[in-house]
Protein backbone atom coordinates (compact mmCIF):
# COMPACT_ATOMS: atom_id res chain seq x y z
CA UNK A 1 0.00 0.00 0.00
CA UNK A 2 0.99 3.53 -0.33
CA UNK A 3 0.45 5.17 3.08
CA UNK A 4 0.27 8.92 3.61
CA UNK A 5 0.82 10.14 7.13
CA UNK A 6 0.16 13.96 7.94
CA UNK A 7 -0.50 16.50 9.98
CA UNK A 8 2.83 16.61 12.41
CA UNK A 9 6.44 17.88 11.98
CA UNK A 10 7.18 15.04 9.87
CA UNK A 11 10.54 12.94 10.12
CA UNK A 12 13.49 13.09 11.80
CA UNK A 13 11.11 12.94 15.10
CA UNK A 14 11.99 16.18 16.68
CA UNK A 15 9.28 17.57 18.61
CA UNK A 16 6.55 14.94 20.43
CA UNK A 17 4.71 11.99 20.70
CA UNK A 18 3.13 12.65 16.77
CA UNK A 19 6.16 12.70 15.41
CA UNK A 20 7.64 9.74 17.40
CA UNK A 21 4.58 7.69 16.30
CA UNK A 22 5.05 8.48 12.63
CA UNK A 23 9.10 7.66 12.91
CA UNK A 24 8.27 4.50 14.72
CA UNK A 25 4.92 3.13 12.84
CA UNK A 26 6.40 5.01 9.40
CA UNK A 27 9.46 3.11 9.44
CA UNK A 28 8.26 -0.34 10.10
CA UNK A 29 5.54 -0.19 7.43
CA UNK A 30 8.12 0.89 5.15
CA UNK A 31 10.46 -2.06 6.20
CA UNK A 32 7.12 -4.31 5.41
CA UNK A 33 7.43 -2.91 1.33
CA UNK A 34 4.88 -0.42 1.99
CA UNK A 35 5.15 2.93 0.25
CA UNK A 36 5.15 5.56 3.06
CA UNK A 37 5.22 9.43 2.77
CA UNK A 38 5.66 11.64 5.35
CA UNK A 39 4.32 15.39 4.94
CA UNK A 40 6.31 17.64 7.80
CA UNK A 41 7.80 20.72 7.80
CA UNK A 42 10.90 22.43 6.79
CA UNK A 43 12.96 21.53 9.94
CA UNK A 44 15.43 19.10 8.02
CA UNK A 45 14.65 20.46 4.35
CA UNK A 46 17.73 17.85 3.03
CA UNK A 47 16.33 14.61 4.29
CA UNK A 48 14.21 13.56 1.29
CA UNK A 49 14.17 9.73 2.79
CA UNK A 50 14.62 8.91 6.14
CA UNK A 51 14.37 5.02 7.65
CA UNK A 52 12.65 3.77 4.41
CA UNK A 53 10.00 6.94 4.13
CA UNK A 54 9.86 9.46 1.88
CA UNK A 55 9.58 13.07 3.28
CA UNK A 56 8.26 15.85 2.04
CA UNK A 57 8.58 19.49 3.49
CA UNK A 58 5.63 22.09 3.52
CA UNK A 59 5.52 25.34 4.57
CA UNK A 60 3.60 26.78 6.98
CA UNK A 61 1.90 30.27 8.83
CA UNK A 62 4.39 31.02 11.83
CA UNK A 63 1.04 31.48 13.87
CA UNK A 64 0.26 29.47 16.59
CA UNK A 65 -3.22 29.19 15.54
CA UNK A 66 -2.68 28.49 11.85
CA UNK A 67 0.65 26.81 11.59
CA UNK A 68 -0.78 23.02 12.08
CA UNK A 69 -4.12 23.84 9.59
CA UNK A 70 -1.64 25.68 7.09
CA UNK A 71 0.92 23.04 6.58
CA UNK A 72 -1.90 20.15 6.50
CA UNK A 73 -4.07 21.86 4.30
CA UNK A 74 -0.97 21.54 1.93
CA UNK A 75 -0.29 18.53 2.34
CA UNK A 76 -3.74 17.55 1.50
CA UNK A 77 -3.69 19.17 -1.20
CA UNK A 78 0.01 17.44 -2.37
CA UNK A 79 -1.43 14.11 -1.15
CA UNK A 80 -4.77 14.33 -3.98
CA UNK A 81 -3.25 15.89 -6.76
CA UNK A 82 -0.26 13.70 -6.42
CA UNK A 83 0.72 11.40 -4.38
CA UNK A 84 -2.76 9.49 -4.46
CA UNK A 85 -1.87 7.42 -1.36
CA UNK A 86 -4.70 4.53 -1.02
CA UNK A 87 -4.75 5.12 2.52
CA UNK A 88 -4.06 8.38 4.60
CA UNK A 89 -3.75 8.60 8.10
CA UNK A 90 -4.22 12.44 9.53
CA UNK A 91 -3.14 13.14 13.08
CA UNK A 92 -4.68 15.31 15.49
CA UNK A 93 -8.48 16.20 15.39
CA UNK A 94 -7.98 19.85 14.49
CA UNK A 95 -6.92 18.64 11.01
CA UNK A 96 -9.87 17.36 10.71
CA UNK A 97 -11.37 19.69 7.86
CA UNK A 98 -9.42 18.47 5.22
CA UNK A 99 -10.57 14.86 5.89
CA UNK A 100 -13.53 15.47 2.86
CA UNK A 101 -11.02 16.59 0.84
CA UNK A 102 -9.12 13.45 0.73
CA UNK A 103 -12.39 10.98 0.78
CA UNK A 104 -13.68 13.10 -1.94
CA UNK A 105 -10.74 11.60 -3.77
CA UNK A 106 -11.49 8.31 -2.71
CA UNK A 107 -8.57 8.15 -0.31
CA UNK A 108 -9.84 6.31 3.16
CA UNK A 109 -8.90 8.55 5.83
CA UNK A 110 -8.22 7.74 10.12
CA UNK A 111 -7.97 10.81 12.36
CA UNK A 112 -5.51 10.05 15.36
CA UNK A 113 -7.64 12.23 17.70
CA UNK A 114 -5.26 12.44 20.46
CA UNK A 115 -6.08 13.87 24.25
CA UNK A 116 -8.66 16.58 24.70
CA UNK A 117 -6.78 19.66 23.33
CA UNK A 118 -9.50 21.63 23.57
CA UNK A 119 -8.64 21.27 27.58
CA UNK A 120 -5.37 23.49 27.42
CA UNK A 121 -5.03 26.71 28.95
CA UNK A 122 -3.16 27.98 26.01
CA UNK A 123 -6.12 28.25 24.00
CA UNK A 124 -9.00 30.92 24.66
CA UNK A 125 -12.69 30.57 24.13
CA UNK A 126 -12.41 30.58 20.56
CA UNK A 127 -9.48 27.66 20.20
CA UNK A 128 -11.06 25.58 22.51
CA UNK A 129 -14.67 26.21 20.53
CA UNK A 130 -12.73 25.23 17.17
CA UNK A 131 -11.32 22.07 18.89
CA UNK A 132 -14.35 20.73 19.83
CA UNK A 133 -16.17 21.37 16.55
CA UNK A 134 -13.22 19.82 15.12
CA UNK A 135 -14.03 16.64 17.45
CA UNK A 136 -17.38 16.39 15.83
CA UNK A 137 -16.21 16.89 12.65
CA UNK A 138 -13.95 14.18 12.47
CA UNK A 139 -16.17 11.85 13.69
CA UNK A 140 -18.59 12.73 11.08
CA UNK A 141 -16.27 12.47 8.40
CA UNK A 142 -13.68 10.06 9.17
CA UNK A 143 -13.61 6.20 8.04
CA UNK A 144 -12.26 5.61 11.47
CA UNK A 145 -10.73 7.41 14.27
CA UNK A 146 -7.55 6.52 16.72
CA UNK A 147 -7.21 7.07 20.15
CA UNK A 148 -4.11 6.34 21.75
CA UNK A 149 -5.32 6.04 25.48
CA UNK A 150 -8.80 3.89 26.84
CA UNK A 151 -9.88 7.20 28.25
CA UNK A 152 -9.72 8.58 24.88
CA UNK A 153 -11.65 5.47 23.53
CA UNK A 154 -14.36 5.90 26.16
CA UNK A 155 -14.68 9.39 25.88
CA UNK A 156 -15.26 9.61 22.21
CA UNK A 157 -18.03 6.47 22.96
CA UNK A 158 -19.40 8.39 25.61
CA UNK A 159 -19.59 11.68 24.02
CA UNK A 160 -20.54 10.45 20.09
CA UNK A 161 -21.72 6.83 20.59
CA UNK A 162 -18.63 5.76 18.01
CA UNK A 163 -16.23 3.26 18.62
CA UNK A 164 -12.56 4.29 18.14
CA UNK A 165 -9.36 1.65 17.44
CA UNK A 166 -7.13 1.50 20.42
CA UNK A 167 -3.69 2.28 19.49
CA UNK A 168 -1.25 3.39 21.82
CA UNK A 169 2.46 4.50 21.57
CA UNK A 170 5.53 2.85 22.31
CA UNK A 171 7.72 2.41 24.74
CA UNK A 172 11.86 2.41 23.92
CA UNK A 173 13.42 0.08 26.36
CA UNK A 174 16.67 1.75 27.30
CA UNK A 175 20.20 -0.87 28.22
CA UNK A 176 23.73 0.14 29.06
CA UNK A 177 23.07 3.59 28.97
CA UNK A 178 26.04 6.25 29.48
CA UNK A 179 25.97 8.76 32.71
CA UNK A 180 28.68 10.72 31.15
CA UNK A 181 26.21 13.05 29.78
CA UNK A 182 25.43 13.73 33.57
CA UNK A 183 28.67 15.60 34.86
CA UNK A 184 28.26 18.14 32.52
CA UNK A 185 24.85 18.66 33.76
CA UNK A 186 26.11 18.41 37.68
CA UNK A 187 24.38 15.60 38.60
CA UNK A 188 25.28 11.65 39.77
CA UNK A 189 23.41 8.60 39.28
CA UNK A 190 20.18 8.17 41.27
CA UNK A 191 20.72 11.31 43.34
CA UNK A 192 18.03 13.65 41.61
CA UNK A 193 14.57 14.04 40.44
CA UNK A 194 13.59 14.36 37.18
CA UNK A 195 10.54 16.63 35.21
CA UNK A 196 10.64 16.75 31.75
CA UNK A 197 7.54 18.57 29.83
CA UNK A 198 6.12 21.88 27.96
CA UNK A 199 5.89 24.35 30.31
CA UNK A 200 2.36 24.36 30.09
CA UNK A 201 -0.57 24.87 32.98
CA UNK A 202 -1.72 21.10 32.30
CA UNK A 203 1.82 19.28 32.55
CA UNK A 204 1.84 21.28 36.18
CA UNK A 205 5.46 22.49 35.89
CA UNK A 206 4.54 25.26 38.56
CA UNK A 207 3.06 22.83 40.50
CA UNK A 208 5.88 20.95 40.87
CA UNK A 209 8.51 23.12 41.55
CA UNK A 210 6.52 24.79 43.97
CA UNK A 211 5.85 21.70 45.85
CA UNK A 212 9.08 20.60 45.92
CA UNK A 213 10.59 23.76 46.96
CA UNK A 214 7.97 23.76 50.00
CA UNK A 215 9.65 20.35 50.94
CA UNK A 216 12.74 19.03 52.57
CA UNK A 217 14.23 16.91 49.38
CA UNK A 218 17.96 16.84 49.92
CA UNK A 219 18.50 15.42 46.02
CA UNK A 220 18.25 18.16 43.39
CA UNK A 221 15.01 18.86 40.99
CA UNK A 222 16.17 18.57 37.63
CA UNK A 223 13.68 20.46 35.22
CA UNK A 224 13.98 19.43 31.38
CA UNK A 225 11.58 22.09 28.90
CA UNK A 226 10.14 25.46 27.83
CA UNK A 227 7.32 26.41 26.10
CA UNK A 228 6.94 28.35 22.31
CA UNK A 229 3.45 29.88 23.46
CA UNK A 230 3.19 30.01 27.35
CA UNK A 231 5.96 33.04 28.30
CA UNK A 232 4.03 34.53 31.47
CA UNK A 233 3.88 30.65 32.68
CA UNK A 234 7.21 30.02 31.82
CA UNK A 235 8.09 32.99 34.18
CA UNK A 236 6.61 31.74 37.25
CA UNK A 237 8.21 29.05 37.16
CA UNK A 238 11.41 30.87 36.85
CA UNK A 239 10.42 33.07 39.61
CA UNK A 240 9.56 30.12 42.13
CA UNK A 241 12.78 28.30 41.29
CA UNK A 242 15.00 31.31 41.07
CA UNK A 243 16.45 31.77 44.65
CA UNK A 244 16.20 27.72 45.72
CA UNK A 245 19.58 26.07 45.09
CA UNK A 246 18.35 22.62 44.91
CA UNK A 247 16.19 23.30 41.34
CA UNK A 248 18.09 23.18 38.22
CA UNK A 249 16.05 24.66 35.05
CA UNK A 250 17.58 22.78 32.28
CA UNK A 251 15.81 23.94 29.64
CA UNK A 252 15.35 22.23 26.51
CA UNK A 253 17.38 19.51 25.78
CA UNK A 254 17.74 17.59 22.21
CA UNK A 255 20.68 15.39 22.15
CA UNK A 256 18.69 12.19 22.70
CA UNK A 257 22.16 10.80 24.86
CA UNK A 258 21.74 13.45 27.40
CA UNK A 259 17.75 12.69 27.72
CA UNK A 260 18.41 8.94 27.92
CA UNK A 261 20.90 9.04 30.74
CA UNK A 262 18.35 11.94 32.49
CA UNK A 263 15.74 9.58 32.56
CA UNK A 264 17.98 6.19 32.96
CA UNK A 265 19.72 7.65 36.18
CA UNK A 266 16.96 9.57 38.00
CA UNK A 267 15.19 8.44 41.26
CA UNK A 268 12.48 9.42 40.66
CA UNK A 269 10.48 11.17 37.46
CA UNK A 270 8.00 13.36 38.69
CA UNK A 271 4.86 13.48 35.46
CA UNK A 272 2.29 15.99 35.60
CA UNK A 273 0.46 15.91 32.18
CA UNK A 274 -3.08 15.67 33.07
CA UNK A 275 -5.04 16.40 29.53
CA UNK A 276 -3.32 13.68 26.91
CA UNK A 277 -4.14 10.45 26.52
CA UNK A 278 -0.80 7.93 26.66
CA UNK A 279 2.24 9.62 27.02
CA UNK A 280 5.29 9.28 25.54
CA UNK A 281 7.89 11.06 28.15
CA UNK A 282 6.26 9.00 30.84
CA UNK A 283 6.67 5.52 28.00
CA UNK A 284 10.31 6.88 28.44
CA UNK A 285 10.67 6.97 31.69
CA UNK A 286 8.89 3.91 32.51
CA UNK A 287 11.45 2.17 29.92
CA UNK A 288 14.64 3.78 31.46
CA UNK A 289 13.45 2.24 34.87
CA UNK A 290 12.29 5.43 36.51
CA UNK A 291 10.40 5.38 39.71
CA UNK A 292 7.48 7.27 38.83
CA UNK A 293 5.33 10.17 40.76
CA UNK A 294 2.57 10.91 38.75
CA UNK A 295 -0.47 13.20 38.72
CA UNK A 296 -3.22 11.51 39.87
CA UNK A 297 -5.32 11.00 36.95
CA UNK A 298 -7.08 7.95 35.09
CA UNK A 299 -4.55 8.25 31.70
CA UNK A 300 -1.09 7.88 33.82
CA UNK A 301 -2.72 5.28 36.54
CA UNK A 302 -3.51 3.02 33.77
CA UNK A 303 -0.67 3.73 31.98
CA UNK A 304 1.28 2.71 35.08
CA UNK A 305 -1.23 -0.03 36.40
CA UNK A 306 -1.62 2.46 39.67
CA UNK A 307 1.72 1.49 40.18
CA UNK A 308 3.74 4.77 41.37
CA UNK A 309 3.55 7.27 43.62
CA UNK A 310 0.85 10.57 42.72
CA UNK A 311 -0.19 13.97 43.19
CA UNK A 312 -3.01 16.33 43.21
CA UNK A 313 -1.85 19.44 44.49
CA UNK A 314 1.65 21.26 45.28
CA UNK A 315 1.22 20.35 49.00
CA UNK A 316 1.01 16.60 48.27
CA UNK A 317 4.43 16.33 47.17
CA UNK A 318 6.75 17.29 50.22
CA UNK A 319 5.36 14.05 51.70
CA UNK A 320 5.68 11.84 48.98
CA UNK A 321 9.21 13.36 48.42
CA UNK A 322 10.52 12.40 51.87
CA UNK A 323 8.81 8.84 51.06
CA UNK A 324 10.48 8.52 48.07
CA UNK A 325 14.46 9.68 49.64
CA UNK A 326 13.62 7.25 52.74
CA UNK A 327 13.27 4.12 50.65
CA UNK A 328 16.02 3.21 48.11
CA UNK A 329 13.76 -0.50 47.84
CA UNK A 330 10.54 0.82 47.40
CA UNK A 331 12.17 3.31 44.82
CA UNK A 332 14.31 0.21 42.73
CA UNK A 333 11.19 -2.27 42.99
CA UNK A 334 8.59 0.18 41.61
CA UNK A 335 11.54 1.55 38.55
CA UNK A 336 12.06 -2.19 37.74
CA UNK A 337 8.56 -2.99 37.63
CA UNK A 338 7.89 0.20 35.40
CA UNK A 339 10.58 -0.96 32.69
CA UNK A 340 8.95 -4.31 32.73
CA UNK A 341 5.54 -3.27 31.90
CA UNK A 342 7.19 -0.91 28.91
CA UNK A 343 8.62 -3.67 27.55
CA UNK A 344 5.98 -6.33 27.75
CA UNK A 345 2.71 -3.52 27.08
CA UNK A 346 3.94 -0.83 25.08
CA UNK A 347 5.84 -2.45 22.01
CA UNK A 348 6.52 -0.40 18.75
CA UNK A 349 6.18 -3.35 16.70
CA UNK A 350 2.68 -4.04 18.22
CA UNK A 351 1.62 -0.80 17.76
CA UNK A 352 2.71 -0.88 13.68
CA UNK A 353 1.15 -3.97 13.29
CA UNK A 354 -2.36 -2.49 14.17
CA UNK A 355 -1.88 0.62 12.34
CA UNK A 356 -1.00 -1.86 9.24
CA UNK A 357 -4.22 -3.72 9.79
CA UNK A 358 -6.56 -0.93 9.96
CA UNK A 359 -4.64 0.46 6.55
CA UNK A 360 -5.46 -2.78 4.99
CA UNK A 361 -8.91 -2.67 6.31
CA UNK A 362 -9.63 0.72 5.27
CA UNK A 363 -8.40 0.06 1.93
CA UNK A 364 -10.49 -3.06 1.35
CA UNK A 365 -13.36 -0.64 2.37
CA UNK A 366 -14.14 -0.89 5.65
CA UNK A 367 -15.26 2.37 7.19
CA UNK A 368 -17.81 3.80 10.25
CA UNK A 369 -18.30 6.97 8.08
CA UNK A 370 -22.08 5.86 7.48
CA UNK A 371 -22.85 5.02 11.23
CA UNK A 372 -20.85 7.88 12.23
CA UNK A 373 -21.58 10.65 10.00
CA UNK A 374 -24.72 12.16 11.64
CA UNK A 375 -23.17 11.62 14.99
CA UNK A 376 -24.04 14.91 17.66
CA UNK A 377 -22.30 14.96 20.80
CA UNK A 378 -24.12 13.90 23.91
CA UNK A 379 -25.80 17.10 25.59
CA UNK A 380 -25.03 18.07 28.74
CA UNK A 381 -23.88 20.92 30.61
CA UNK A 382 -20.32 22.29 30.21
CA UNK A 383 -19.17 24.39 33.10
CA UNK A 384 -16.84 26.98 32.33
CA UNK A 385 -13.56 25.21 33.93
CA UNK A 386 -14.84 21.51 33.16
CA UNK A 387 -14.00 18.93 35.00
CA UNK A 388 -16.13 16.15 33.69
CA UNK A 389 -16.03 12.29 34.89
CA UNK A 390 -13.86 10.07 33.23
CA UNK A 391 -16.47 7.69 31.12
CA UNK A 392 -15.69 4.04 32.36
CA UNK A 393 -13.04 5.79 35.43
CA UNK A 394 -13.02 6.75 38.80
CA UNK A 395 -12.15 9.91 39.15
CA UNK A 396 -12.46 13.11 37.77
CA UNK A 397 -10.47 14.52 34.82
CA UNK A 398 -8.68 17.71 36.76
CA UNK A 399 -9.26 21.08 35.71
CA UNK A 400 -7.39 22.44 32.48
CA UNK A 401 -5.47 25.47 34.84
CA UNK A 402 -5.38 26.50 38.36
Amino acid sequence: MRVAMLGTRGVPAAYGGFETAVEEVGARLAARGHDVVVYGDRTHPDVSRHRGMRVQHLPSLPVKQLETLSRTGLAALRAVALDAPHVAIVFNAANAPYVPLLRARGIPVAVHVDGLEWRRAKWGGAGRAYYRWAEQHAVRTADALIADAPGIAAYYRAEFGVATELLRYGAPVLDRVSAVPLRALGLEPQAYHLVVARFEPENHVLDIVRGYRSSRAALPLAVVGSAPYSAAYTQQVRETADDDPRIRLLGGVYDQAVLDALYAYARTYVHGHSVGGTNPSLLRAMGAGAAVIAYDVDFNREVLDDDAWSFRTADDLPAVLAEVEADDGLVAVRGARARERAAREFRWDDVADGYERLAQRLAAGQSVHAAARRSRRAQHPLPASPRPALPGGTAPWPAASR
